[in-house]
């Protein structure tokens, strides 16, 4: 973190693109805000978009503007994110979940400063400086064909890893202070001490949310103690060993076991003259790599999307079509 945070002041001098690598939680769009505020553009905007909460259109139209009538809904001009951080800072969070057409406008904006709103043909000059975040291995998304080396490039500058928390436990303490601090504040509440067996807890936690879930579980612990300690009762079976999390990885999957047996199952299923046995076999794999990829993103439909390598719309077609798009599908 100490090389964080030196990478942190030096690239802020300059106007150079920095690339935020880390896992979700890790705390990028802190340092992201950190970069603009000890730049010489600390004084104008610093605005945030998060690209992997919108479709492909929604994102263009977020990014770089409409003109009226431009597509059905847009009634008035609107100006884009880009325009709204000129002399400022753009974050970008989630960069790995834009669609290759989207990166190629990325591309020339971040090499010519300049772009035309959705339906109009005036071209617009901003000054603006571009921070990313991927909380994927970028490199491996150009390799894999899903992102732009050119723009990968482009954007990594000055990349910065954030390490995951549990690969710097030392701070967890100071973490704890630090959130104790800010929600006491929030709650007009009094919690000053912690359990010696609820901070062994925590420091031996796995971590998968990172920052964000130990924040979290501050949060909850000040809100929900009925005296000036924090207690073991406070915290969730998972902190406490109790239940084992969810991880926000992708579990291990065993494929080659998988298809034999999902193989074996239409199999036994098939009638005598079944001529469509082969997209049988191939949905089941594909319906169960779904179930699994949604179960490892806690079903958030973006991130399992995402993963998966496809958009929100195809996911959604799948769901439909799988029967997993009720909250009391079968898995």
């Amino acid at each position: 973190m100490q090389r964080v945070y030196q990478l942190t002041r030096q690239v802020a001098k300059s106007n150079a693109s920095v690339l935020l690598l880390g896992e979700t939680g890790t705390g990028k769009e802190l340092i992201a805000e950190a970069v603009h505020r000890l730049s010489p553009r600390g004084s104008g905007p610093f605005v945030r978009v998060n690209c992997g909460a919108l479709s492909e259109s929604l994102l263009e139209s977020e990014l770089f503007g409409h003109v009226r009538g431009a597509f059905t809904g847009a009634i008035e001009n609107r100006t884009g994110r880009f325009e709204a951080a000129h002399t400022g800072t753009l974050f970008l969070d989630e960069i790995n979940s834009t669609t290759p057409k989207l990166q190629v406008k990325l591309l020339r904006v971040l090499q010519e400063r300049e772009f035309e709103r959705v339906g109009d043909t005036q071209t617009i000059r901003v000054d603006t400086r571009v921070i990313a975040a991927s909380n994927r291995d970028l490199l491996e998304e150009v390799e894999a064909d899903r992102f732009r080396e050119d723009l990968y490039y482009r954007l990594n500058v000055v990349p910065i890893h954030l390490p995951p928390l549990r690969e710097r436990r030392e701070d967890i303490s100071e973490l704890i202070g630090h959130f104790l601090n800010i929600y006491n504040e929030k709650n007009d509440s009094y919690v000053v001490h912690i359990e010696k067996k609820a901070l062994e807890a925590l420091q031996d936690y796995h971590w998968p949310g990172n920052v964000r879930e130990l924040q979290n579980y501050i949060e909850r612990s000040v809100v929900m103690a009925p005296g000036d300690e924090l207690t073991c009762d406070l915290l969730p079976d998972t902190v406490l060993g109790q239940r084992r999390p969810r991880s926000s990885r992708l579990r291990e999957v065993d494929l080659e076991t998988l298809s034999f047996e999902l193989v074996q199952q239409a199999l036994s299923t098939a009638g005598p003259q079944e001529d469509s046995l082969y997209t049988k076999v191939v949905n089941k794999i594909e319906r169960e790599l779904i179930v699994q990829v949604l179960a490892s993103c806690d079903d958030v439909q973006i991130k399992a999307a995402a993963r998966l390598g496809i958009n929100r719309n195809t996911l959604h077609k799948k769901l439909k079509e799988y029967g997993l798009d009720s909250a009391d599908a079968p898995s």
